[in-house]
């Protein structure tokens, strides 16, 4: 507050002149005052008793704390820090030596990229998609997604965290916002709708990794891929596309389909004549083998007795050769004249 330092002078002047009646100097206002106050106080056992009780509670109000199951307790003295109390009844030098900073470690906070979520009711939420920017990223194929995410993270280091970055907030958005873009950049647009698990597993390592190197004291607990989609101008394109690519995944399935319908029968029934060929060889081979085993065995015996044999396959051959005629007839070797016999068959009692 400004002050007129003139106005405040010829004032307490004009008070002076008052009350002792003269214009001259004297001691400043305020001290005067002051030792009036004080001459016409008068102390007593029961005003100090009241003053050490007053003393009392402030230093310890300011010396004792209590820290909670879920935070831990940072000190500082005259701004530097010398160290952290863990849960429980704690004691510190009072307000102005020592000062005490509360930093929760085990609550898990979450930032939100892409959208808001806005709470309407008791158990019910809507997002807001004012944010929209942040969630506007280039992938690999050079489409436009809207990746919407949300980051979960605790406090692992509070040194760290309250010391180290002036900003921890504001740095952890920076980070994720440059780390889903990179992973987004890597990837299709159809990878970066499909495989969302995959991409946020590898955003939280790399995440961790910038903020372990940045000296955040952030530990991050999960990322969470909201519903991919592309904006909604280009929504009928890109549909026809998934579309057309649906089409050509179906009839290259199709053309799968029939090739393994089709080449495996053609195999098998290669194979089956490959088979049956090589049956039938063995089958040729082994009989000529017999064939030869036995003309060889006929020669050997023809040799030994040559009129036997020759009888025997005389009449071996006959009785392979006479089943196979129609009509047989017997003529007495002395008959000379065959005519009478050329109409055996119109007669009865033929032999045949």
């Amino acid at each position: 507050m400004n002050w007129d330092w003139e106005k405040l002078q010829q004032k307490n002047q004009q008070k002076r002149q008052q009350s002792t009646g003269d214009g001259g100097g004297g001691m400043p206002p305020e001290m005067d005052e002051l030792f009036k106050k004080m001459k016409e106080f008068k102390f007593s056992g029961g005003s100090i008793l009241i003053v050490a009780a007053i003393i009392v509670i402030y230093f310890g109000m300011t010396t004792v704390f209590k820290v909670n199951t879920d935070e831990v307790g940072v000190i500082q003295r005259f701004g530097k820090y010398v160290r952290t109390v863990q849960p429980g009844l704690q004691i510190k030098l009072p307000n102005g030596i020592e000062r005490l900073t509360k930093v929760r470690v085990t609550r898990v906070e979450k930032e939100e990229f892409g959208f808001r979520a806005v709470r309407t009711t008791r158990n019910q939420y809507s997002s807001e998609n004012d944010n929209i920017a942040e969630a506007l990223m280039l992938t690999g194929d050079l489409n436009v997604a809207l990746v919407p995410w949300i980051v979960q993270y605790r406090v692992k280091d509070p040194y760290q965290f309250l010391f180290k970055v002036s900003d921890v907030k504001r740095l952890l958005r920076d980070m994720a916002e440059a780390t889903m873009r990179l992973v987004v950049g890597d990837r299709s647009i159809n990878e970066v709708i499909s495989k969302r698990e995959e991409m946020a597993a590898e955003a939280k390592i790399l995440l961790q990794e910038e903020l372990d190197k940045a000296e955040a004291g952030i530990n991050i607990v999960a990322v969470e891929m909201k519903k991919t989609n592309v904006p909604a101008p280009v929504q009928p394109s890109f549909n026809e596309v998934n579309q057309a690519t649906q089409e050509k995944e179906k009839l290259i399935y199709q053309a799968k389909e029939d090739y393994n319908k089709a080449i495996p029968e053609a195999r098998g029934e290669a194979e089956r004549v490959v088979k049956a060929a090589e049956g039938y060889a063995m089958e040729r081979v082994n009989r000529a083998k017999g064939d030869a085993s036995r003309f060889v065995a006929f020669y050997n015996a023809y040799s030994k007795a040559k009129d036997v044999t020759k009888r025997r396959m005389y009449l071996e051959m006959v009785k392979e050769l006479f089943p196979r005629l129609d009509n047989k007839y017997i003529i007495d070797s002395d008959q000379k004249n065959v005519l009478p016999f050329l109409n055996l068959e119109k007669q009865s009692g033929v032999v045949k």
